[in-house]
């Protein structure tokens, strides 16, 4: 399979983007569009993944940067960077559902990872993920992530972060040296 690397775009996203990128976002994890690609989380939560505010305070944030993935002019991935010191954080990854297993994911891994090195001098990518995404989880694994351990409370409650559909949920923190 050819990578998509070369057809691509990456870009910080601006206020212009946010409406985009909460598209993105939802039609990655929420609803029946969630369904065409196998990262959705519709049958574990109900409601939205993200909102204009969230993503527009991830653009303003001055530790944080949220990289817009263009294709032909169309914003198609995205993720959220944020320095934490010596590790930089990894969140808000959606890849359009129909791009998904083309690759695509990779390749916004890979760059992401190379912004965190050179832009904060970051040791190790962390990220959360809801435990109970064992294929997620087993998909961040074969790309040099590892199960720390460590677990962070789901959000019950708040529903800016979906409504739950089961009362197991909790956040896998996983993490990756980026030497």
């Amino acid at each position: 399979m050819n990578t998509p690397a070369a057809a691509l775009t990456f870009r910080d996203a601006t206020e212009a983007d946010v409406d985009a990128l909460v598209a993105l976002v939802e039609s990655a994890y929420r609803g029946d569009s969630s369904r065409a690609g196998w990262t959705t989380e519709a049958d574990i939560l109900e409601g939205r993944r993200t909102d204009p505010e969230a993503v527009l305070a991830v653009i303003e944030a001055p530790a944080s940067r949220l990289l817009a993935v263009e294709r032909d002019g169309r914003v198609v991935a995205c993720c959220q960077l944020e320095h934490r010191g010596d590790h930089a954080y990894f969140g808000m990854f959606a890849v359009s559902p129909a791009l998904q297993g083309s690759g695509l994911g990779g390749a916004v891994m890979a760059e992401a990872e190379r912004v965190a090195r050179e832009t904060w001098d970051a040791t190790e990518m962390r990220m959360t993920v809801i435990s109970v995404r064992g294929d997620l989880i087993a998909w961040y694994e074969r790309r040099g992530y590892r199960r720390t351990g460590r677990t962070e409370p789901f959000p019950y409650g708040d529903e800016r972060f979906g409504v739950p559909q089961r009362d197991d949920l909790e956040f896998e923190v996983l993490a990756k040296p980026l030497v």
